[in-house]
């Protein structure tokens, strides 16, 4: 058990790397904590960290190799997640003036499910995850880890995307933070809808030229 440490070190390394860059769950849990209630932000951090399970899963089942190797099915993947991308960019598009939720006031909330499950799929239909997984379980896992052990580093990185997004949900709900974006609100929500359109349309093109190189740093 011991000669795995090194090779956890080097997950976890990895995997904080990912979990920190810039990417559509990053952008989704910003809304969800400024648009939302604390609690309904929680509830998409932890939708992600779930989502994080269905690429683990892929990846130790040897799925994530046919999925990387197959273009049709990789590219499917990509246009799934740009519509998914494109459909939560409309909605941001579309707030007010007024619209962020603000806790001293009544403002628009969603349904526990859906806060969760706008953090699942939005995880899970990424295909850049896909593409992080399938380099990682590939490239840096050697394959002659146990699998159980190999699951106990896809528990630990659910687990560690959860908190960190928890942590994220806890910093942009705080009433200060609050506060200092309730005069624009709407228009980061429109920003972060433009950057998930950008999203979604680098998705689209990278599908009709053909890209699928593994990028072990971009998940998020």
């Amino acid at each position: 058990m011991a000669s795995y440490w090194p090779e956890f070190f080097t997950v976890a390394v990895v995997h904080l790397l990912a979990v920190a860059s810039p990417g559509p769950d990053l952008a989704i849990m910003i809304r969800q904590s400024l648009c939302q209630s604390r609690y309904h932000a929680l509830l998409t951090a932890s939708g992600i960290g779930v989502g994080i399970l269905v690429h683990v899963t892929y990846s130790l089942l040897g799925i994530g190799l046919i999925i990387q190797q197959s273009l049709v099915m990789f590219s499917v993947l990509k246009v799934v997640g740009a519509l998914y991308l494109t459909w939560i960019a409309w909605q941001c598009l579309r707030s007010k003036a007024g619209g962020l939720y603000v806790p001293t006031e009544p403002g628009p909330t969603q349904s526990a499910p859906g806060a969760f499950r706008l953090g699942f799929f939005t995880n899970a239909l990424n295909p850049k995850a896909t593409l992080f997984f399938v380099a990682l379980f590939s490239v840096v896992i050697s394959p002659g880890t146990p699998l159980a052990i190999q699951a106990g580093y896809g528990l630990y990185m659910a687990t560690a995307t959860g908190l960190w997004f928890s942590a994220v949900a806890v910093f942009f709900t705080l009433p200060h933070v609050r506060r200092g974006f309730a005069r624009f609100g709407h228009w980061l929500d429109r920003l972060m809808g433009g950057v998930l359109l950008l999203l979604a349309g680098q998705l689209l093109f990278s599908t009709l030229t053909g890209e699928a190189a593994p990028d072990a740093t971009s998940q998020h």
